[in-house]
């Protein structure tokens, strides 16, 4: 009872400081800063559709930052006025919100978008308009390469295939190894290509490649080829719906490789029937962090993640409380909503939050390392932190 009270508070005072896809007094400057009004900061993310799954997760995460930087004395003493609006998975869609924000809304940053294609769209108008814009989870390398004022709080595609090519070299020492991806996805080309030039570099041999499109169902033509090559490992770097379904037929072709994966595997166990878990038992993925973690703040905000929404936190949440803790402690440090000073406050900032310590490097990339995690009789298991 205590619990469903404590979530219903929380709930209640969340949606007093955010507000999903409505506008609200247009603040001073035409810019969302005046001085004794709400601070308005925007977000996008896709909340229905194919990648709801992590728009949902991410904005929780916002909500639940929103709340603890409130019940702490908000931004420059001013509460958050936290105006989201669904973009669906859809570029379109995405730079249309991103419009509505800076037109109408008037915010003074963007929290957002979440995944590469849209994040990439809306910063390159971002840009235009020099508002400042920090991605939870927007992988893509080129995203911040759009603009000084673009940012990020995960680490970027060519990072993870690097980083698993190293792990897959180094601490497994494994020799061969293949790869499937999907051609028509970005996140998915990206890390495929960085992970073959770093495996190329580490002497692990890549003996097949193969590529599928989005909406395939039926992998076993690409896995079949896979199999007459017996590599050690395979690379799934594709999104966990579609790691399922490849995993469970490379199971009913008898592969035995290892399966090694990125960022996008996370909520895979909840895709695959237990009856089919041992096709994922073993398999390596790296991530943003570990809900392991002996952090006493990354426990209480799994805890209370869990409390709210009945579920467990994902890394895309994780990631979406820090994005909002490290924007509000930008515009704490520039003293100001002015734009240009939030930019150079984020650009400067030593920030510490539940993924671990971070600065940003010249192209706006946190650097930091990566949690391996392995799957284990249906479970996550932290292995440990790795830097390649």
């Amino acid at each position: 009872m205590k619990k469903r009270l404590l979530a219903m508070f929380l709930a209640a005072a969340m949606m007093l400081t955010a507000v999903t896809g409505c506008g609200g007094d247009q603040g001073g400057a035409g810019n969302g800063g005046s001085e004794d009004g709400d601070i308005k900061i925007g977000g996008l993310a896709p909340l229905t559709g194919d990648v709801s799954v992590y728009g949902i997760a991410v904005d929780n995460g916002v909500q639940i930052a929103i709340h603890d930087i409130g019940a702490n004395g908000g931004v420059l003493g001013r509460d958050i006025h936290y105006i989201m609006y669904d973009e669906k998975g859809d570029a379109t869609e995405a730079v249309n919100a991103y419009n509505k924000l800076v037109q109408s809304d008037k915010v003074v940053a963007i929290i957002g978008d979440v995944t590469s294609k849209p994040t990439l769209a809306v910063a390159q108008q971002a840009v235009k308009d020099k508002i400042p814009m920090i991605t939870a989870s927007g992988t893509a390398e080129n995203i911040t390469a759009t603009g000084e004022n673009i940012f990020r709080a995960c680490f970027i595609d060519p990072f993870q295939g690097e980083l698993m090519a190293s792990y897959a070299a180094k601490k497994l020492g494994k020799k061969t190894a293949a790869v499937i991806y999907d051609i028509s996805d970005d996140y998915s080309k990206g890390l495929y290509e960085s992970f073959e030039a770093a495996a190329k570099d580490l002497g692990l041999e890549v003996v097949q490649v193969e590529g599928y499109s989005k909406g395939t169902v039926d992998f076993k033509a690409q896995l079949t080829n896979i199999k007459s090559k017996n590599p050690d490992v395979i690379f799934l770097p594709v999104y966990y719906q579609d790691v399922a379904l490849i995993a469970v037929q490379a199971k009913e072709l008898g592969i035995t490789a290892q399966f090694l994966g990125a960022d996008g595997w996370d909520g895979v166990t909840g895709q695959v029937d237990v009856s089919n878990m041992d096709a994922v038992n073993g398999a390596y993925f790296c991530s943003q962090y570990s809900a392991q973690s002996d952090d006493p703040k990354m426990q209480e905000f799994l805890k209370k993640y869990k409390e709210l929404y009945g579920t467990d936190a994902s890394q895309f949440a994780v990631l979406g409380y820090d994005a909002m803790m490290m924007l509000a402690q930008a515009i704490n440090e520039a003293g100001s909503t002015d734009s240009a000073a939030i930019t150079k406050a984020l650009a400067e900032i030593d920030f510490t939050g539940l993924t671990g310590h971070m600065v940003f490097d010249e192209k706006r990339n946190p650097i930091k390392s990566a949690a391996i995690t392995q799957i284990q009789d249906g479970a996550y298991q932290f292995v440990e932190y790795y830097e390649k």
